[in-house]
């Protein structure tokens, strides 16, 4: 006896009429009181909250620490093995003909801008820094910090929290949708990454949930990307002007970033509203075309052997010692070395994988959005291999100019000592004469500004979909409105409750039931192309 024919159709009501029109209402209603709810808490009881998730993030990174190292670990195998074994690897994201609707050059610029560009302006420089003086190999006195026989292990934790795990964790999440949703035609939401699990449950309070669920972990993702961006943006913002006001005790003031934060946000809605054919491609267009203006300034004016080296012996270290780095936990004990390697995890590993899996619904159903067309090996290199060169070229040239600076220029420990989101700027300071150094901050402002606006409009284009049951280009304006003032009042209430350390806190909290979607939608996946090739052969 075959199997049974798999679910092809789910029936989402959406309103015919009004505001809500095209838009389910339980998904849409409940993700808008649920975030409500967070900015109404969030302002009223400042103090309050910022304690409140500084104790629950803790509780989460100590008992759910391995769970999110295990989850994004096996999402960078399913994607390999999906990708390298060859009946899966030609499996088309839509008909068996169809071709891709955005050209190569679009599709990585969309993919790279929405989902993690704008880290790579503040963490290029701040993380291999950080790591030069902190990093578990330092922690185990198998180097000595701040030294040249650092560097490789520097280059080795940068590599592995920026290249095959973030984006092994989008593209499971992206493929798992392209292929319910172009392969199965179910509608692009998140609840169809379920289909073989929950079946016609998805018409339900059960799919309803999921929905939710994938709503509010977007809405936390982009905040702390936003947050981080703002931050650094600001510290832009005032190296351009010097005005005092901006920066209190070496770091921006609340005043200057909510002031960022409104300008980003403004134009964010403005460009979702524009939809993802006109807005966003260009503007991914811009800013793909930037950054490698950028890269390109620090190709000539940076330490460029310095970077070829720490790319080469960067990238073998990485690959060696992935399997090893993708898998270990380390447990606080009575040990001063193991207590310091589990904080260092917590802060650093565990931190990036619940962000970027709070960040995967948003990115995935993008990267899904723009992909269709394109087969399962093309989705996986395209969304995996492609974005981690270029965030380990990032790491390479800007860090590795930083690097060479503090340990054989004449840095003087300005860029180590400067904060996260001023190191590239004071980078930026012992490079360049201070005419050039206003040039090239002005143009680094606004490139902040391109992908910034670019993560937080993708973001609410994606909201949008979501709640619309998995209508593409659903851009009514007066809901893009509502998620993008959202952002920005959430942004802005959680620095006043706790600074940046209040939108991680809550970000992390936030992500945790998303990770059991994911994992699910990992299983679903996997179950649907071994039913579909079992089904092909019994025909």
């Amino acid at each position: 006896m075959g199997l049974p024919p798999p679910l092809t159709s789910l029936t989402i009501a959406r309103h015919q009429q009004g505001y809500l029109t095209g838009f389910n209402g339980t998904v849409t209603w409940g993700s808008k009181i649920l975030v409500g709810l967070l900015i109404l808490t969030a302002l009223v009881f400042p103090t309050q909250v910022g304690t409140f998730l500084d104790t629950i993030n803790r509780s989460v990174l100590t008992n759910f620490g391995a769970w999110y190292i295990w989850l994004a670990a096996s999402s960078v195998l399913v994607c390999l093995a999906l990708a390298l074994w060859p009946p899966t690897g030609k499996i088309r994201l839509g008909r068996p003909n169809e071709q891709p609707e955005f050209s190569n050059f679009s599709w990585f610029a969309m993919m790279f801008g929405a989902g993690i560009g704008v880290g790579m302006l503040t963490y290029s420089t701040a993380e291999p820094i950080a790591h030069l003086s902190q990093n578990p190999d330092i922690l185990q006195n198998f180097v000595s910090g701040e030294t040249a026989e650092t560097v490789r292990s520097a280059y080795k934790w940068s590599f592995f929290h920026w290249g095959f795990t973030p984006w092994g964790i989008y593209a499971i999440v992206g493929l798992s949708l392209g292929y319910f949703g172009y392969t199965r035609n179910l509608p692009l939401t998140v609840r169809s990454g379920l289909a073989p699990i929950f079946g016609e449950k998805l018409n339900s309070w059960v799919g309803h949930s999921v929905d939710i669920i994938a709503v509010i972990a977007t809405v936390l993702g982009v905040a702390v990307t936003v947050g981080f961006g703002v931050s650094q943006l600001s510290v832009g913002v005032h190296a351009l002007t010097t005005a005092n006001w901006m920066v209190e005790d070496g770091a921006p003031t609340n005043e200057i970033m909510l002031l960022c934060l409104v300008a980003v946000m403004g134009a964010s809605m403005w460009s979702a509203a524009s939809g993802v054919d006109r807005g966003i491609k260009w503007l991914s267009n811009l800013n793909m075309g930037m950054t490698i203006f950028l890269l390109g300034f620090f190709a000539i004016f940076g330490a460029t052997l310095f970077a070829i080296e720490a790319l080469s012996f960067g990238l073998v270290d990485y690959v060696i010692a992935l399997p090893e780095m993708m898998f270990t936990v380390w447990q606080g004990t009575d040990m001063p070395a193991a207590t310091a390697l589990s904080a260092w995890q917590a802060d650093w590993t565990i931190f990036y994988w619940a962000w970027w899996i709070s960040f995967a619904p948003f990115v995935g159903l993008f990267i899904a959005r723009v992909s269709r067309g394109r087969t399962i090996r093309e989705f996986i290199l395209g969304a995996i291999l492609l974005p981690s060169l270029m965030c380990f070229l990032w790491f390479s040239l800007v860090g590795g100019t930083a690097i060479d600076l503090e340990l054989f220029g004449d840095a003087g420990r300005v860029i180590i000592d400067a904060g996260q989101s001023e190191r590239l700027f004071a980078l930026l300071s012992v490079m360049l004469s201070p005419v050039l150094f206003e040039i090239v901050t002005g143009f680094i402002v606004l490139l902040l500004m391109t992908y910034l606006v670019t993560s937080a409009d993708s973001a609410i284009l994606t909201i949008n979909t979501i709640n619309s049951g998995g209508t593409v280009d659903r851009r009514r304006p007066s809901h893009a409105v509502f998620w993008g003032s959202a952002l920005t009042v959430i942004i802005g209430s959680l620095l006043y409750a706790g600074g940046l350390s209040a939108i991680q806190s809550v970000m992390v909290i936030g992500a945790l039931p998303f990770s059991l979607i994911m994992a699910l939608m990992t299983i679903s996946l996997i179950a649907a192309i071994i039913g579909d090739a079992i089904r092909s052969r019994g025909t």
